[in-house]
């Protein structure tokens, strides 16, 4: 963005929201910054800090809608527009992506999104040179709002083509499209409960579903913070597929139980909610500060080690390990739009070697009649089954356990051909879907 945008009044929370939302945008597609960082570092001390939490809520969902959709919108834009944008039109683009993206993705009132995005466009000092274009392109869009968009295949469009050609050649071109058709709806809110005896309090004070897997699944806005049982420490955020690896261990409760890459820390708070004695090792001091925070919130305690896991060298070994390795995170874009447009194949491959390492290494850490889970939320098979299949290649001494749905709260469908777990956003679609996620139960044998 232009170092000379103007800032907005503060009484304008509309066009200051938008702004946000711009920056945003240019935050994740051209700076390529995750999307949670750039909104915390606006909502901190950006454009977004003095506004109200629901006008910065609205910038997001600007930024998040304008993501999902964005190969569409630039389609549309290439449409409406004689000839590319110069170099020199500053924010032009991403005001245009944005409006766009309002108008029909989110169904704002017409006039003011377009007399906001003039208005924005006229506090860049690189765009107020196409103010007059933007208001031009908008209003044509809306004249146009019942043909422009013909033909436009905006599944197809959402993915970069590494990724169409990925998943077309895993899932085939139906279910490809039932994940991306999953990821343009914003996802409810998932809760693990502390203690499992009161789920159904819970659910009663909160007024949420119960998903087959115990998760609570709610359908609000607004601040966390500010919901019933947080400040007790009743509860925490997790995607339902996020909750299930935990599952797998069985009961954990006084065993010792390592939990390798655990920030942010889901679960680990899982184990220790369990009863397990947990190490939690993860190589960033920062994100095991926000695990700490939580455990001290929920009264739960664990060991917090800070370390590479790579180079992790104790004077001793566990009957449970559970890795979450880094990845991708393809199968979070339902939450995070942005990953779909940071990661690339390359990065894919350089994951999964470290992948490969960690898994390599967590075996030696591991006793004989141990139990070790290797979970990713990414749907590249190269980050899940394949990492997985070569493991066991190398390594004759582990078994697969095969996985049985009744573990999972019936899910058949998330249960592969090989035993392992594999959901998939699209699964339990008439609830609100669910992350991407693929875990497999190894077992030390000798």
């Amino acid at each position: 963005m232009s170092e000379t945008e103007t800032e907005p009044k503060a009484a304008d929370a509309g066009l200051a929201a938008r702004q946000g939302a711009h920056r945003l945008v240019a935050a994740v597609l051209t700076q390529k910054r995750a999307l949670d960082e750039a909104f915390a570092d606006e909502a901190s001390r950006g454009l977004l800090a003095k506004l109200a939490p629901a006008d910065r809520g609205f910038a997001r969902a600007i930024a998040t809608t304008t993501l999902r959709h964005i190969g569409e919108i630039d389609l549309i834009i290439k449409r409406l527009l004689d000839k590319k944008l110069p170099p020199r039109a500053g924010l032009t683009q991403v005001i245009l992506r944005t409006a766009l993206a309002e108008l029909f993705f989110l169904d704002v009132k017409a006039h003011a999104v377009v007399d906001l995005a003039v208005e924005a466009a006229g506090r860049d000092s690189d765009a107020m040179h196409f103010k007059s274009l933007v208001n031009a392109i908008l209003r044509r869009a809306l004249r146009e709002a019942e043909t422009i968009r013909e033909g436009i295949d905006g599944e197809r469009a959402a993915l970069q083509p590494w990724l169409w050609k990925s998943w077309i050649g895993i899932y085939g071109e139906i279910k490809t499209r039932e994940i991306i058709r999953a990821q343009f709806s914003e996802p409810p809110l998932d809760l693990t409960v502390k203690d499992e005896r009161r789920r159904d309090e819970w659910a009663t004070k909160l007024n949420a579903q119960i998903l087959p897997t115990g998760t609570l699944r709610l359908n609000v806005s607004g601040r966390i913070e500010a919901l019933e049982g947080f400040d007790e420490g009743a509860w925490w955020v997790q995607d339902a597929a996020a909750a299930l690896p935990v599952k797998l261990l069985g009961n954990v409760k006084g065993r010792d139980v390592l939990d390798l890459c655990a920030a942010p820390g889901g679960k680990t708070l899982s184990l220790a909610a369990r009863g397990a004695n947990v190490t939690a090792l993860d190589r960033s001091a920062p994100r095991l500060e926000r695990l700490t925070q939580n455990l001290a919130r929920l009264s739960l305690s664990a060991e917090i080690i800070v370390e590479d896991a790579t180079k992790f060298a104790p004077d001793r070994k566990w009957d449970f390990i559970l890795l979450d390795a880094p990845c991708t995170a393809t199968g979070t874009a339902r939450r995070h739009p942005d990953v779909l447009h940071l990661k690339s194949a390359a990065d894919r491959d350089r994951l999964a070697m470290l992948q490969a390492r960690l898994l390599n290494h967590s075996a030696d850490l591991l006793n004989i009649g141990g139990t070790l889970i290797y979970c990713t939320c990414s749907l590249e098979p190269e980050e899940g089954v394949k990492q997985v299949d070569t493991f066991l290649e190398h390594h004759p001494e582990f078994v697969r356990v095969v996985i049985s749905p009744d573990e999972i709260g019936g899910m058949s469908e998330a249960i592969t051909k090989a035993g392992d777990l594999r959901t998939l956003p699209c699964h339990l679609s008439d609830a609100g879907g669910l992350d991407g996620f693929y875990a497999a139960r190894l077992k030390r044998v000798s």
